[in-house]
């Protein structure tokens, strides 16, 4: 799969651009706060529908617009489709796919698959939980689009439960009588279904990931790891027995492998009884996918805090490959970016990426310093600079 044409209007620092593509390496040159990172951030976008910068849409359109549009053809094989997401702030974002009437944004979704190397990859080792629960359910998503309505259901239910539990609390707090909790059992099932199908989902993917992972990190950094990555679940070890159960701190436990949709639906119903107390006291929802964490491990040891800085960066450029090989290996190749990463890389662990990466079907870098680009990724050459993009 390759983008063949790029196409923004308002986003970023682009009033509007049009940007011809095609298979190989594409290199965007120019200097710092040029606009070459917009350009691979537009194609992470369709991919995501989010941004690897920023969490909100609103930074993406340029100052004094409304609106911004990304538009992109697509080729896979013999397939070519034209993709487009209109963001607006503040208001529900649109989409459409060949031009066709409008599709909600979630529909596009799997139209562009890409896997993106920058430097904010180093807050996947050593950041906080929520960017590698961010890395497992983006990459879940690449492989099945229909995770992400899975996802939003699970947040709108999320924020529904931490509402009536904050309410709960407040009462609680201010001498007032206690609040009738019986429509919490609800939405614990509520909570408990939708989150069961995510952890399947997310387990699934570690198991799938953890030997790419550790043969990635073999080839960027050669005698090191080994690597291995745990799902750590804060609904493990838990159940509604007692009151020990509930003081356990909420980091949890290593998720049992292999469990099903129902018997991880039932663990996470018995979890959520179990913190209850807890969860009316503090007015938010103590255990589920969103409490839970990825434990990269190097030899025996968490990667976090015991990593040094270079075996850092090649444990996240591991998690990078790895995430490639799998979607490469699922039949539909993903667009490679690699953002700025060269000028934060060793001269070694540089040309290794490069050699791993340079046969993709299309790679996107983009660089400050055109030699700051290895050899080995040849291809077409593009001029960023004053809002203008020029192929050398």
């Amino acid at each position: 799969m390759h983008v063949t044409h790029l196409s923004l209007a308002d986003f970023r620092s682009y009033a509007r651009i049009e940007v011809p593509l095609g298979p190989g390496v594409c290199v965007f040159v120019g200097a710092n706060g040029q606009g070459k990172t917009n350009l691979v951030e537009a194609v992470g976008y369709l991919a995501t529908l989010g941004s690897h910068r920023v969490s909100s849409d609103a930074p993406l359109v340029r100052a004094g617009a409304e609106r911004a549009v990304i538009r992109a053809s697509v080729t896979q094989g013999e397939r070519s489709q034209l993709v487009e997401i209109e963001l607006n702030p503040g208001r529900a974002n649109r989409a459409r796919i060949n031009r066709s009437s409008q599709v909600r944004p979630r529909d596009v979704l799997g139209i562009v698959r890409s896997v993106l190397f920058a430097p904010e990859d180093l807050a996947l080792v050593k950041g906080d939980p929520g960017e590698r629960r961010r890395f497992l359910d983006e990459l879940v998503t690449a492989r099945v689009p229909r995770m992400a309505g899975v996802r939003s259901d699970y947040d709108r239910v999320l924020k529904q439960r931490n509402t009536l539990l904050k309410s709960a609390a407040m009462a609680r707090r201010h001498g007032g009588r206690g609040m009738d909790l019986s429509t919490l059992d609800v939405w614990d099932q509520h909570l408990a279904r939708v989150g069961a199908e995510v952890l399947v989902q997310r387990a699934d993917l570690v198991a799938a990931l953890g030997p790419l992972a550790d043969k990635a990190y073999g080839d960027v950094a050669p005698g090191g790891g080994p690597v291995t990555l745990e799902y750590r679940s804060s609904a493990a070890g838990r159940n509604a027995g007692g009151d020990d159960a509930a003081e356990q701190s909420t980091d949890g436990g290593p998720a049992p492998g292999g469990a099903g949709r129902e018997e991880l639906y039932e663990q996470l119903l018995a979890a959520l009884g179990a913190v209850r107390r807890q969860e009316v006291e503090r007015g938010v929802t103590l255990v589920g996918p969103h409490r839970d964490d990825l434990v990269l491990k190097l030899g025996e040891l968490p990667a976090k805090g015991y990593a040094s800085h270079g075996e850092s960066w090649s444990y996240a450029l591991a998690l990078r490959l790895a995430s490639y090989e799998l979607l490469r290996a699922e039949g539909n190749e993903p667009v490679l970016v690699l953002d700025d990463v060269f000028a934060e890389l060793d001269a070694r662990r540089r040309e290794r990426l490069a050699e791993l990466v340079a046969q993709g079907e299309q790679v996107l870098v983009t660089a400050a310093v055109d030699d700051d680009v290895p050899g080995v990724l040849s291809g077409a050459r593009f001029s960023v600079a004053d809002g203008a993009v020029e192929r050398l």
